[in-house]
């Protein structure tokens, strides 16, 4: 095989189911091929990885990633999900635009510098599994297999705009305890109205610092539970937080500071997911800057949150269509997306 495709490699993965978890055939399809291409790569689980052939210890390394799972078929499908269909200029088909549109687009930039004996880094390309459910056998697994990694570009639909800052998130279970009372005599502590007072904290605390990019930290009482009958006044009084955290503080330091002003009991089901993005002054802002590509801050999450190091994230294909019925990638974006990812690697080698 000497040409490389995108729309027909798409095609082929759509037609692999990839549910999350269940990436094993998509993972061999990648690593079938990538041996095509005479490229040696690793698998780890359902994860594929492989370096560029002149690979050079100690010299700054780029990782390429973008995942192989998708979510499940909605209802809403008109379409057979597991049929790439092209029609009107868009490819048709589930994981087309999250994010096998961005993974076939990194691949083939991969392959343009694979050979190269100058490159100014080392590039690591990285198809991994479990995005779609933060998976513990996809990036947090396979990031610690890898070599010392700088900085990493992840493949998500995002227009080819740089999302230079990314929300983290944290969910929080807070328990108030009160005393049972007959509500007749006005008994006891109600544990409802302690939780009302935490309730009332989380909806109006401000944090003190502010993202330029992706704005304040977010938090909503998304749940409570409490009381047994209308006579009994509640002992325990259970409310869960959903935290969307800037990349102005880590996900300990929030909890930490929730912690220090409610009364309640508080427990994060998971401190992992954190915000993520690049310092003001990396030199891929200055890239963003000459090539004329815009930034912003995503709301949205990727595998970014478990990737401990420096990060962009940028695709083709548009946030807005992922998770919906009869998803699809406009060819077009398809096709111009890696002439964009190798404009910005070749700019960005010439800054390091």
């Amino acid at each position: 095989m000497t040409s490389f495709d995108s729309v027909e490699i798409l095609s082929e993965l759509i037609e692999i189911e990839s549910l999350s978890r269940k990436e094993d055939n998509a993972s061999t399809f990648i690593a079938e091929l990538l041996n095509q291409y005479g490229i040696k790569c690793q698998r780890y689980r359902n994860n594929v990885i492989a370096q560029n052939q002149h690979f050079q210890k100690g010299k700054y390394t780029i990782l390429l990633n973008s995942h192989l799972d998708t979510v499940k078929p909605n209802s809403g499908y008109t379409l057979d999900p597991h049929q790439a269909i092209t029609k009107e200029g868009k490819l048709y088909g589930l994981g087309s635009n999250d994010a096998g549109g961005a993974l076939v687009s990194l691949l083939s930039t991969f392959l343009h510098f694979y050979n190269q004996t100058s490159l100014p880094f080392n590039l690591v390309f990285a198809a991994s599994a479990e995005e779609e459910i933060s998976g513990k056998n996809g990036m947090e697994y396979l990031f610690p297999l890898l070599p010392k990694i700088d900085f990493a570009i992840v493949g998500e639909p995002t227009l080819m705009k740089i999302a230079v800052a990314e929300r983290g998130l944290m969910v929080l279970d807070v328990e108030c305890a009160g005393i049972a009372g007959h509500a007749a005599r006005n008994e006891g502590i109600n544990a409802l109205y302690l939780a009302m007072e935490d309730i009332q904290w989380f909806r109006n605390f401000k944090f003190k610092k502010s993202s330029p990019e992706i704005g304040p930290i977010n938090m909503t009482v998304t749940g409570i539970e409490s009381g047994t009958q209308h006579n009994v006044v509640p002992d325990n009084c259970k409310f869960m937080v959903d935290i969307r955290i800037n990349d102005c503080y880590s996900n300990q330091e929030v909890l930490q500071i929730v912690k220090q002003n409610v009364k309640g009991k508080v427990a994060a089901r998971s401190t992992r997911l954190n915000s993520s993005g690049v310092g003001k002054d990396h030199p891929i802002r200055k890239v963003a800057t000459k090539l004329n590509i815009e930034t912003y801050g995503s709301p949205t999450m990727s595998d970014q949150a478990l990737i401990p190091c420096e990060s962009i994230k940028m695709g083709p294909g548009d946030s807005s269509r992922s998770h919906t019925a009869d998803e699809f990638i406009f060819i077009k974006e398809l096709q111009d997306a890696p002439a964009l990812y190798i404009s910005v690697l070749e700019e960005l080698g010439k800054l390091l």
